[in-house]
């Protein structure tokens, strides 16, 4: 057996990390192994990266010097996202996260658009109801955990070695090399 999935196996994290007792209404659960998981914001977020891939492909199926039609979209939206990382970011250091966030903000703007326009309630499911997945607060605290981890994967690949020097320093152990 990996010691990895021993440890785990010795940590029941149900009993370690409280959890809300109260739900409201009904929903969908699979259990996947020893997960449980949220059948109606998996749904509809698959429906919503399968709509942002369906657009994808259509955009460079065919792709033309002069844009139009879905490609003109996309790449509206694809300008609109490396500015918005440009001035945010700066110029030098933009280009490797307009990815990044081009991906969060397209799938935010679609799944908030398809909780606006999709009538979701009109698919009946086994328990509960479809609506958006950015209508979960999972999926929101999900997606605020990606956004702080790049946040600090950034911090510390830019100044790293002057923010761990800079701690070290502090410490009494370090005083003499300090004068």
């Amino acid at each position: 057996m990996h010691f990895g999935s021993l440890l785990l196996n010795s940590f029941d994290l149900h009993n370690l990390l409280p959890t809300a007792k109260i739900e409201v209404g009904n929903h969908l659960y699979w259990q996947l192994g020893g997960l449980k998981i949220h059948g109606q914001v998996f749904i509809t977020s698959w429906i919503v990266i399968g709509l942002l891939l369906i657009a994808s492909f259509a955009a460079t199926r065919n792709v033309q010097r002069i844009p139009s039609g879905i490609q003109n979209l996309m790449e509206y939206a694809l300008e609109f996202v490396r500015d918005l990382t440009k001035n945010q970011i700066g110029e030098k250091e933009y280009r490797g996260w307009v990815p990044f966030v081009g991906t969060l903000f397209l799938f935010i703007f679609v799944s908030n658009w398809s909780g606006a326009l999709v009538p979701w309630k009109l698919i009946h499911m086994p328990e509960g109801e479809l609506a958006a997945p950015t209508n979960d607060i999972n999926t929101t605290v999900a997606l605020a955990l990606l956004v702080s981890l790049a946040y600090f994967y950034a911090g510390f690949k830019k100044k790293v070695w002057a923010t761990l020097l800079n701690t070290l320093s502090q410490l009494p152990f370090f005083y003499p090399s300090r004068f």
